[in-house]
């Protein structure tokens, strides 16, 4: 098996000198590194009101 717990931030925290074990995904999923950079980029640098401004950032065609 493939060890991916690198790929979430989360699981690397320790909790009282233990490492922390994530078994709760029934209500929300950790995001791996990836997911997390894509997300901020998109709210740095595309994030914006499509078809309801006349900016630049509003015309963009490659969001």
């Amino acid at each position: 098996m493939i060890n991916v717990k690198h790929d979430f931030p989360l699981l690397q925290k320790k909790v009282n000198n233990q490492q922390l074990v994530y078994l709760n995904s029934a209500a929300t999923s950790q995001k791996p590194k990836a997911v997390i950079n894509a997300i901020k980029k998109y709210y740095e640098e595309y994030n914006s009101n499509i078809n309801r401004g006349n900016d630049f950032t509003c015309k963009r065609k490659d969001c």
